[in-house]
């Protein structure tokens, strides 16, 4: 469990701030930059959940608990040693992503196919899940980046690529099963 009885250490007023080993890296390494970013994508939910209901809160507060999972995994280098630990770090599991892929599959089935690309808007849910979307998208591109060195577990930066999509296919849902959504129009203002 985690106790926080001071909200401020002074620790990190020279630039830095602790990872999950307890090394100090500057507050601008990129592993900061993509456990931040997901710290902001989950922000991002907390908006979007002021508009859902039901079962699309539910999965929306899952997502939160996850993106809490995935920031723990995120700031805690050295996957290939964590055989070793004795305490093994928490890191994002198979399950999760699957999860996300079933969950895709199901509302995927109410919606009609594409024709042409969305617009992020329609309903208030819809326009903050594709906020939540091009938020997620951008951490995922800086975890990426950061598994290019070798040190990401493998499923956060699935899982990552999982969400945006689920936000995209849970937008449609949002915007009355895709009824609601903004069409792009190609060249629809060139005249």
């Amino acid at each position: 469990m985690v106790v926080l009885s001071k909200i401020y250490t002074r620790t990190g007023d020279g630039g830095t701030t602790a990872l999950g080993d307890g090394s100090r890296v500057a507050k601008t390494d990129p592993r900061v930059e993509a456990y931040g970013t997901v710290d902001e994508a989950n922000s991002t939910i907390g908006l979007a959940r002021q508009h859902a209901q039901g079962e699309m809160d539910d999965r929306l507060s899952m997502i939160q608990n996850d993106l809490f999972d995935l920031g723990a995994d995120l700031c805690r280098p050295g996957v290939a040693r964590d055989k070793e630990a004795e305490h093994p770090p928490l890191r994002v599991a198979a399950a999760q992503v699957d999860r996300l892929e079933a969950e895709i599959d199901a509302m995927n089935e109410a919606l009609e196919p594409l024709r042409s690309f969305v617009l992020p808007g329609g309903s208030a849910l819809a326009a903050h899940l594709h906020l939540c979307r091009t938020v997620t998208r951008r951490a995922e591109r800086l975890a990426v980046d950061l598994a290019a060195g070798g040190d990401v577990n493998d499923a956060a930066v699935k899982y990552l690529n999982r969400l945006s999509d689920w936000f995209f296919v849970a937008s449609r849902i949002a915007n009355d099963d895709g009824r609601g959504d903004v069409l792009w129009v190609p060249g629809a203002n060139r005249e």
